[in-house]
């Protein structure tokens, strides 16, 4: 086989939860060595997030996949020196500690660009490096609030809508995995390593669009609007016949035209207001009638064959069963089967996105909590007298 993209690339993941993990893992999934390092008493958390099997968490399986772990206490004397030995050696740390935690350990980007010049250090936190909020504890969740995405959310009389899962932590995770391969390749010109600041408040505003500049230049500011958009119509979910559900979009133009044809009123299109996204989105009563109605008669695999034919957009509401069966996620290969020591084959997304020469690929399945220190720390060096110190000072 072709090497992946990114072999030869050593990650070293002191973080935990979401967000940077996430990042690691996308480095991991294209060729990276990753190893994870862990506190000996308290692993990632996400080991313990979600449902478990026979009291292995399945979330950790798909998080930690890729990755080697290890334990090590950065806080003790042989915890920071075996990291700086490690740093030495490795291309890129991921890290989400509160600001000042590494420097208080004596573990900052000085000593850690000391041990290696060529090292980028992705840090990753909820609001930054700097400024007034930076030493506040955060998780996506307050992103998800601050950013004004949850302002957006949710049916214009009820209140704000949280999303039931990490959006923003993913989102910043995919961003600090592209900022990792910036700094990579800026190190290609420079040959010098460099600090990445990731806060967790800014990728989820980016995805948000012109929200900042419509407000800037007009004043603007968006209102719920539930599953309607306030820029094109018709754009909502309809019930079918059968009870199921279907969403359906219409930014562009054409396609409004055709779903409008396809319900059986075509009059609509020839109203002054439906040459325009914004015009139909002020008639978005009009357009969810005629559309809903027609969906509303109509079984929802009579709605997806009469769309698909008309060439108009749909897609039916799907659970995670069906997603697992779905036969355009199959033909992708979207999700994989991993076998696992523990728990035998399972289950989970595969790589993000596929590459025609020099794919990524699922190696494993997060492994148990430091599977791997002691032969990490060999490679490293370190004799059996060596690993034994560190244990016995609590260090591993």
């Amino acid at each position: 086989m072709t090497a992946a993209p990114l072999t030869g690339l050593r990650v070293l993941d002191l973080a935990t939860l979401f967000a940077g993990p996430l990042a690691a893992t996308l480095l991991g999934d294209f060729g990276a060595e990753v190893i994870k390092v862990e506190h000996p008493a308290k692993p990632d958390p996400s080991r313990g997030h979600g449902p478990a099997k026979e009291g292995i968490g399945l979330w950790w399986k798909v998080l930690g996949r890729n990755k080697r772990t290890v334990t090590l206490d950065l806080s003790t004397p042989g915890g920071r020196t075996t990291l700086l030995r490690l740093a030495a050696g490795a291309d890129v740390i991921v890290e989400n500690f509160r600001p000042g935690t590494l420097e208080k350990w004596d573990l900052g980007w000085e000593e850690l660009s000391a041990a290696n010049p060529r090292l980028v250090l992705a840090r990753v936190t909820a609001f930054g490096q700097f400024g007034p909020y930076a030493h506040r504890p955060g998780f996506g969740t307050l992103a998800e609030a601050m950013s004004g995405f949850a302002a957006l959310t949710g049916e214009p009389d009820a209140p704000p809508t949280l999303p039931p899962f990490g959006l923003a932590d993913s989102i910043a995770g995919i961003a600090t995995a592209y900022a990792v391969m910036t700094a990579l390749a800026a190190r290609e010109r420079t040959g010098a390593g460099q600090v990445v600041d990731m806060a967790i408040i800014e990728p989820i505003l980016t995805v948000l669009g012109p929200h900042p500049t419509w407000y800037d230049q007009l004043g603007h500011v968006q209102e719920r609007t539930g599953n309607r958009s306030a820029n094109n119509a018709p754009r909502n979910t309809y019930r079918t016949a059968d009870g199921d559900w279907v969403a359906v979009s219409t930014s562009a133009q054409s396609v409004a035209q055709r779903v409008m044809e396809l319900v059986g009123r075509p009059e609509l299109i020839d109203e002054p207001w439906f040459a325009t996204g914004d015009g139909r989105a002020r008639h978005a009563d009009v357009l969810d009638e005629a559309v809903g109605r027609w969906i509303g008669a109509r079984t929802r695999e009579e709605v997806l064959a009469a769309f698909e034919k008309a060439e108009a957009a749909v897609a039916p509401v799907q659970d995670v069963r069906e997603v697992m069966t779905d036969p355009q996620y199959q033909a992708l290969s979207t999700i994989t089967t991993v076998d696992d020591p523990e728990l035998g084959p399972l289950r989970m997304q595969n790589v993000l996105f596929r590459l025609s020469a020099t794919p990524g690929a699922i190696r494993w399945a997060g492994r148990p909590h430091g599977a791997d220190t002691d032969a990490v720390l060999t490679e490293l060096g370190l004799t059996e007298a060596e690993v034994a110190a560190l244990r016995a000072e609590g260090a591993v």
